[in-house]
This record gives C-alpha cells, structure tokens and sequence, in this order.
C-alpha cells in the first residue's frame, strides 16, 4: 500500500480485508496488535482501530480485550456496503459527472424526516436538493435533510459545485447507519427532473446516518429510469 493509500482508514480497511480474504490470515490465525498495524502503514493507531471496529462489526474478526484480535473461525455471512460518492461512481461507469444545485436552505424538516432521526418536530435542518448528471443525461436525484447540530459551522459550507453526498463522506464522521431498498412511480416532479414519464419505474435508497448518538443525515436517493446497482460480497 502506498502512503497516501493509509491515511485513510478505508485504504487500512481494504489491505485488510485483503489479507483475510486471500489467506493471507487464515481463520483463527492472530492478528497483529494496533500499534504493529499502526507502525507498518505509517499512520496513527486510531486509524487502524478504525478499520479493525469495521471487520469486527462484519464479523470478520473477533476482538476480546486482553486477548487480542483473532480472524473469524466462522465469518458471518453480510454484505457490508460503503456509502458511495456519486461523482466517482458516474467516472467508473465511463461517464462523464456534472451536477446541478436545486435548494440549499434551512428549512423546518418534515414531520416524517425528524421522526426517522429521532428529532423534535419542528426542528430545523439544512435541506439541500440537487440532480446528478452522466454524460449531461439525469442519473439521480439527492433529496437531503443534514443536521446541523452534528456539524457545527457547516450550514455555510456551499454546495454549488461540491455534492453534499461528496463533502459529508470527506467531512462528516459517521458510526452508524440505516439502509433501505425501494422502487417508486415517478410523479410529475421526479419525472421532469431524470427526464423519464410520468409512472416510470425507478430506484430509491433511503439512507439515515448517525455519529454515536447525533443523527447526521437522512437522504433519499432516486435513480433515473434504468439504473442498476452493482456491489461485491
């Protein structure tokens, strides 16, 4: 791995996941300590700590204090999915990425919204609209409520030219999140919006994300008629 590679505890996260999933560790096998990991990439310990939480949240590794970190005699069988900047995700189609800012304004969230974050209703949060181009042709639309509060200072941050999707996964901290699947009809405003008709089918993520306690975001994601997703177990 590079150097650039392990400033980051996903670049840890993937080497890894690597090593356990090539043998490279077989199961049962121990795991070298947090400061070894740390001393061997050339970051801070808190950064491989990072990633070690996320293979034991996968149930990749069993983690017992004093007794070390030891790589899953029986895996458990999950599909763990990382929250993808879309920008990235038009480039690897082969497209090229351009963005349209719709709404950025504190707005007082919908009833539904706060009650998902566990919020007082009436509570006012940053909503920011946008649409996703790919090759100048609608790929999604981002429908987002942030939390204020889990970011202080950030309702000044613009979002012109910068996705939110893309400046919460490079600035927000998250430790926790909720993930849901669904297909809707578009309505006349969806419709016009990913350039489709009226009733189209198309794909939706809901995503809530939370940093301990403190909800951070709640966005619903809707894809233009046609889309498929893609991911790896």
């Amino acid at each position: 791995m590079t150097q650039i590679e392990t400033r980051s505890w996903r670049g840890v996260h993937s080497e890894l996941l690597r090593r356990i999933n090539e043998r490279e560790w077989r199961p049962g096998s121990a795991v070298p300590n947090e400061a070894d990991l740390a001393s061997e990439f050339g970051c801070a310990r808190t950064t491989v700590n990072r990633a070690m939480r996320e293979l034991a949240d996968a149930g990749l590794i069993d983690r017992r204090r004093k007794a070390g970190s030891r790589v899953a005699l029986h895996p458990a069988s999950r599909i763990v999915l990382d929250i993808p900047i879309i920008r990235l995700e038009v480039e690897q189609r082969n497209a090229q990425w351009s963005y349209g800012l719709l709404t950025q304004a504190m707005e007082e969230a919908p009833p539904q919204i706060s009650s998902k974050l566990g919020l007082d209703r009436g509570t006012s949060l940053l909503h920011v609209e946008s649409v996703h181009y790919a090759d100048n042709h609608p790929f999604s639309h981002e429908d987002r409520w942030i939390n204020p509060a889990a970011l202080p200072g950030m309702e000044l941050a613009d979002f012109t030219n910068v996705s939110a999707n893309e400046w919460l996964i490079q600035n927000a901290p998250y430790t926790a999140g909720d993930i849901a699947f669904s297909a809707i009809n578009a309505d006349q405003k969806l419709a016009g919006l990913l350039e489709t008709v009226e009733g189209a089918a198309l794909f939706v993520i809901d995503r809530i994300t939370w940093d301990k306690s403190v909800p951070v975001t709640a966005v619903r994601l809707s894809y233009a008629h046609g889309y498929r997703m893609n991911t790896r177990i």
